[in-house]
């Protein structure tokens, strides 16, 4: 199973969480950030614990919660696609 992230995961939602971090603790900032980047490869190797979010059905849009982050990602084939990333305090009422 291959590994993507989407621009917005990557580009935007990376960023914007270590910034907002970093601004309190820049070593924990770091931190968080690492976490969240080596957390889909435990999604790798079981893609399916993520819980199923119907709503997008028919793709196989899953979450799955690390510590205080929630990891939106897709299956499609043979790949797991990162969509978002969020901490669980952020307000997403435009997402």
């Amino acid at each position: 199973m291959r590994l993507k992230w989407t621009h917005e995961a990557e580009l935007e939602d990376l960023p914007r969480l270590y910034e907002f971090l970093a601004k309190v603790n820049p070593r924990a900032a770091g931190d968080a950030i690492r976490s969240l980047v080596a957390a889909p490869e435990l999604l790798l190797m079981q893609p399916k614990m993520g819980e199923p979010l119907l709503g997008y059905a028919p793709r196989e849009v899953r979450r799955w919660f690390l510590k205080n982050y929630e990891i939106r990602y897709e299956l499609q084939d043979d790949t797991l696609i990162v969509l978002r990333v969020w901490h669980t305090r952020e307000d997403r009422s435009t997402d």
